[in-house]
């Protein structure tokens, strides 16, 4: 029956008139994690494993248990409405899970939560193809990754789909995705297998999808947050982007978060695009509720990530059976190899910018191990380090969370401009946070970061005896370094072209750092300005925030294990235990990560690092974004993993040190803006679309003298001077708490001082402080 054409122009108009937005407006809901980096167990503020006693101190985050609890609460509360589970790539290498299943485990426990996509990250190919080839045989959800290219030998066959579309309350919704185009040089995928350049991939199927009328279409990235911002965002077509790989917080109410969640980017097209990421290692679970107009036009996104803390109770039937399948690494990991008389740090924030003790001791360890073969220098890139170490007893466990990717100790020969130009590159990328920062031992350097990439260098001695004198450009030094690196990881391409002699297939390196710390038990954790930084502002951390235009260095660490050069099988693996009760199918939703908690998160204490009677004054450090200062400078931050309320941030006293020099406060940055990447942060529940909050590290508890601001004393109120001299690890978040007794207070100096980069505070400067 056909309806009279006047009533069909009523009808119509009624409906444009009284309904619109109720019936054109489409509301979708997506719970999104990312680099979940085999983090089955939970976690605790280094991001290791957590131990029953930091759990049973409610200290612990994350973890499958943990993040399918979350999945199936918002599931539970958004019942009868569109919600969308995506993961954005990074589930291998991390843990002893993956060490021992290679993805067996990860899969089990995704498919748990009921996924309804997911991308690969580039970890997924540490080991070649078949652990990723095993993994796809088990997943019971869509793989999606436009810019992965396979031949016919490969055995990932057709297993990857370039999109796919979903129904999802009658609307059809489009899910494009894509990985780091860096993936060869950080990871294995070996020859069967090509990436090609991620945004003209997913423009290509963007318009395909465009074709089918679909008009609301997601980007699910592992490509990182700037890329994501500079790039992704601003592909005609695409309406959000869910990503991963820089482990970036975002959050509205986090002051330490990279930026707004979501960042709202402008499309070339006249449009906003929401870009969300949620941290990293299951301590995050991405909630946004996007709403789209009848074009599929994004109209408002809002939300926040919500925070796996000990407020939500791991599933029990998960956690039963990740109790299973740790039996079998449990005596390895259990067995205590040593002591250490402090924390170790190992935070990406710190050792992927400057001189950090768990450095130190890698580096130290396989020089130690290699020095009777006539090996003098010893570089390990910063991103191979994966955690820190906690005071007191030091297990394999925790070694091999530190150094999970069964590197080998690889040694070789190079001229000394060779050795020079290795940590050029090293410093090449410091801007990003990017993996490959030099730790060393058996040498020194100085290095101005205001230099451009290949000019930073100032000077390098090397150890002769007990003296240090400067590198020969023309002579021939042993050098020990890791065989990811060895053979070019981390663009380490010197070492590979240059190298003479080389011999790949030394010790384990987690091995040679377990019995290194047996040999000097009970280990003395130190810093002994091995690396120094001078001239220009000081390095500010930023994990992971690459390259505005280009894919960013490794995010996850994105060192490989030992290189698979023509995958002949599926990796070596521990078939994992018949669960002996049936996995739970409670539909879920996601996590994500970008490492950070928020809400209430715990704040972590700093570990303090102590330098040998001998040496120049220890650096005391946290696992935490924070600008480095020069190393005249103590520099204290927090762990990343921690994450202050709302109210102004506080830090754990870290133990005390036996530096003479005082710790400077940690660095404020402010959030960027849409267009301005920067990296993590931790955050809460709170809708806000497109405005920016400061970032900050939780102000430490003192600060350098000799440039310190006026305290007020409690009985009287905060004084107000004209001007302010920056000193080290100054940040505009502590110098309004001292001047104005308000943290908040910080734009008010913004607004005083022109060209004032919150991020970039210039030691020195003199800024002017508005009067209250």
């Amino acid at each position: 029956m056909t309806k009279p054409f006047g009533m069909g122009l009523l009808a119509a108009a009624a409906l444009a008139l009284s309904a619109s937005t109720a019936f054109a407006d489409y509301q979708l809901n997506i719970l999104h994690f990312n680099d979940f980096h085999s983090r089955v167990e939970s976690i605790n503020k280094f991001d290791a494993t957590c131990s029953t006693a930091e759990e049973s101190k409610n200290e612990c985050f994350g973890g499958a248990a943990r993040l399918k609890t979350a999945i199936d609460q918002r599931r539970a509360a958004l019942a009868g409405q569109n919600v969308l589970l995506l993961d954005a790539g990074d589930n291998f290498q991390g843990s002893l899970f993956y060490t021992t299943y290679k993805g067996a485990a990860e899969v089990e426990f995704l498919n748990a939560m009921k996924l309804d996509a997911m991308t690969v990250g580039n970890h997924e190919f540490d080991d070649g193809e078949g652990p990723l080839a095993a993994f796809l045989d088990k997943a019971q959800f869509p793989v999606v990754t436009a810019n992965l290219v396979v031949d016919e030998q490969s055995k990932i066959g057709d297993r990857i789909k370039k999109s796919i579309v979903l129904d999802i309350g009658g609307q059809k919704i489009g899910i494009v995705g894509a990985v780091t185009t860096e993936t060869p040089e950080l990871s294995s995928p070996g020859p069967h297998i090509k990436i090609t350049d991620d945004a003209a991939a997913i423009s290509a199927e963007v318009d395909a999808l465009k074709a089918q009328g679909v008009n609301k279409i997601i980007a699910l990235t592992h490509v990182g947050y700037p890329r994501d911002v500079a790039q992704i965002a601003r592909i005609a077509g695409v309406d959000v982007v869910v990503g991963g790989h820089s482990h970036t917080l975002l959050s509205n109410t986090d002051p330490k978060a990279a930026g707004p969640y979501p960042t709202m980017v402008d499309n070339p097209a006249g449009y906003k695009v929401p870009v969300v990421q949620a941290a990293s290692y299951s301590k995050y679970l991405g909630d946004v509720v996007i709403t789209f107009d009848d074009n599929g036009v994004v109209k408002e996104a809002k939300g926040d990530p919500i925070l796996l803390d000990s407020s939500i109770k791991p599933d029990p039937t998960i956690a039963a059976r990740v109790q299973e399948m740790a039996k079998p690494i449990e005596e390895l990991r259990q067995k205590v190899i040593g002591a250490s008389q402090a924390p170790i740090e190992g935070a990406r924030e710190i050792c992927r910018v400057q001189e950090c003790s768990m450095g130190n001791l890698v580096a130290d360890a396989m020089l130690d191990r290699t020095k009777n073969q006539g090996i003098s220098i010893a570089i390990q890139n910063g991103g191979g380090l994966r955690a820190s170490i906690g005071a007191g007893d030091v297990t394999m466990g925790d070694v091999l969370t530190v150094l999970p990717f069964q590197n080998t100790v690889a040694t070789f020969q190079l001229t000394g401009a060779d050795v020079k130009a290795a940590l050029e590159n090293g410093l090449s990328q410091i801007d990003d946070g990017a993996g490959r920062f030099p730790q060393v031992a058996g040498l020194k350097y100085t290095f101005d970061k205001s230099k451009p990439p290949g000019d930073r260098i100032v000077s390098i001695t090397v150890q002769e005896g007990t003296e240090f004198v400067p590198l020969d450009p023309n002579k021939t030094y042993g050098v020990v370094s890791n065989n990811y690196m060895r053979a070019g990881g981390d663009g380490y391409v010197v070492f590979a072209k240059n190298g003479k002699n080389a011999y790949d297939f030394g010790p384990d390196l987690e091995g040679v750092v377990a019995n290194y710390l047996a040999s000097h038990n009970p280990y003395k954790p130190y810093t002994d300005g091995r690396v120094t930084q001078v001239g220009g502002t000081a390095a500010t951390a930023q994990p992971e925030a690459g390259k505005p235009a280009a894919t960013q260095e490794a995010a996850a660490s994105d060192q490989k294990p030992v290189p698979a050069p023509a995958d002949t099988g599926a990796a070596s693996s521990t078939t994992a235990p018949a669960a002996s009760t049936p996995a739970t199918t409670t539909p879920d939703t996601s996590t994500s990560q970008t490492t950070a908690p928020a809400a209430t998160a715990p704040t972590t204490a700093a570990p303090a690092t102590t330098a040998p009677a001998t040496a120049a004054p220890a650096t005391t450090t946290a696992p935490a974004a924070s600008t480095p200062s020069t190393t005249t400078t103590p520099d204290t931050s927090t762990s990343q993993t921690t994450a202050p309320a709302a109210t102004p941030p506080t830090t754990t006293t870290a133990p005390a040190t036996t530096a003479p020099a005082a710790a400077a406060p940690a660095t404020t940055t402010t959030a960027p803006a849409a267009s301005t990447p920067e990296t993590k942060a931790p955050a809460t529940t709170a809708p806000a679309t497109t405005t920016t909050t400061p970032t900050t590290t939780a102000p430490a508890t003192t600060i350098t003298p000799e440039t310190a601001a006026p305290v007020p004393q409690a009985s009287e109120p905060p004084k107000t001077p004209a001007t302010h001299v920056i000193a080290a690890g100054d940040t505009l978040w502590d110098i309004a708490k001292t001047y104005y007794g308000d943290a908040g207070a910080w734009h008010k100096l913004v607004a005083a001082n022109r060209n004032l980069k919150p991020r970039h505070l210039t030691i020195g400067r003199e800024l002017k402080i508005p009067a209250k």
